[in-house]
């Protein structure tokens, strides 16, 4: 086992460091305080590569593993979690499941500018009734012979109306249940695509999350991606290495109001001497680093074990539930640390308290991570 990061790696870090720094920082409370959308942002994000990470250079992509996904995926969430949800989806949903599952001519068509940064994508597969049961579609994908045709709505949807390709997740055999289900590429612009208002959320606010309504959207064939009814399997396959994002994520998040209560401590006194050399705040220090340090050795883990082509599936859920809960628990007592300080925007952890949360919602809730978990270790 080696824990040493190689150059690449590093620099890679840095490269993410830098721009959330520079790029991010400026602007992050009234983007979030108004809901904003960080387009030129995400932009920038394509330009430097980071938005097709792990694409093949021949598709586009920056061709990078795993780990250096990860890796940038935590600098950028230290600073934005809004702006590092955007670039989750399009990498671990959109142009994993393209390069993986796709066919040569949807790879040149919708993978290249995707991985380019030139367009974003987005991966439909909430629905008001479909959250964690994934199996019951009321989104149907009628087959009409050379199309399909599509009816019905998705919500929660990142990169909802920034994104100008859906994957989506429909059901053509209601009576063959989860194997009647396909995955269709939809362009956004496509008639009968209607995108609905913008959630209001309690974190992540800049992140563009809305519902997508679709009435007689005619889909061509060839857009379907796999054979027919291999939409669910297409889904669960995607996810699995989503979570890898959605970990890391949670761990930017934890390890961003960390530094800022490390910071905060040296710099607050009480009681004739900094708050830091106390031992109730040294305690606190201590449990927020050991509980960050262990969730970044399950995200690596996971990610090393996806670049090995190994079955991830375990160690993407334990990362993903065990960074999520450590993001909760880190920030709530960042903002502890903060006292009456980090209740106010200023100071950025309240913000990072409240993006929070969702992590242990989206790609799978903490409970259905539990149930992969359990599942594997019970054969």
């Amino acid at each position: 086992m080696d824990f040493q990061l190689t150059e690449e790696h590093l620099m890679i870090q840095k490269a993410a460091r830098d721009f959330a720094v520079n790029e991010l920082l400026p602007g992050v409370i009234e983007r979030d305080e108004k809901q904003i959308y960080p387009a030129e942002q995400i932009k920038k994000l394509g330009e430097l590569g980071f938005l097709g990470m792990m694409v093949d250079p021949k598709y586009g992509g920056a061709g990078l593993d795993t780990v250096s996904y990860v890796l940038a995926m935590e600098e950028i969430s230290k600073i934005d979690a809004s702006a590092s949800v955007c670039m989750s989806v399009n990498n671990s949903l959109v142009c994993w499941g393209l390069e993986t599952f796709g066919t040569e001519e949807q790879k040149q068509k919708y993978l290249v500018p995707l991985a380019k940064g030139e367009i974003t994508g987005a991966f439909l597969l909430s629905e008001p009734e479909a959250g964690s049961d994934a199996t019951s579609q009321r989104t149907t994908a009628e087959d009409k012979g050379d199309h399909y045709l599509v009816n019905g709505t998705k919500n929660w949807i990142t990169n909802g109306n920034s994104a100008s390709v859906y994957l989506l997740i429909a059901q053509t055999y209601p009576e063959k249940g989860s194997k009647g289900i396909n995955a269709l590429i939809v362009e956004k612009s496509t008639h009968g695509v209607t995108v609905g208002a913008k959630e209001n959320k309690m974190g992540i606010r800049g992140s563009d999350t809305h519902s997508i309504m679709f009435q007689d959207v005619k889909v061509p064939k060839e857009n379907r991606i796999g054979e027919d009814g291999f939409g669910f399997k297409f889904a669960m396959k995607t996810l699995a290495g989503g979570r890898i994002g959605i970990a890391s994520q949670a761990l930017g998040i934890a390890s961003g109001a960390y530094e800022l209560a490390v910071k905060y401590a040296k710099e607050r006194k009480a009681f004739g001497k900094e708050i830091s050399q106390h031992q109730a705040i040294q305690f606190k220090l201590a449990d927020m680093a050991t509980r960050i340090e262990a969730s970044r050795l399950l995200c690596l883990k996971a990610a090393r074990d996806k670049d090995l082509h190994l079955d991830y599936t375990l160690s993407g859920s334990m990362a993903k539930v065990f960074s999520s809960e450590t993001a909760m628990w880190v920030t709530t007592e960042a903002v502890q640390v903060h006292g009456g300080y980090g209740y106010v925007k200023e100071y950025h952890v309240e913000r990072l308290m409240r993006d929070a949360k969702i992590t242990q919602i989206y790609e799978g809730t903490s409970e259905v991570q539990r149930i992969v978990i359990g599942r594997a270790i019970l054969g």
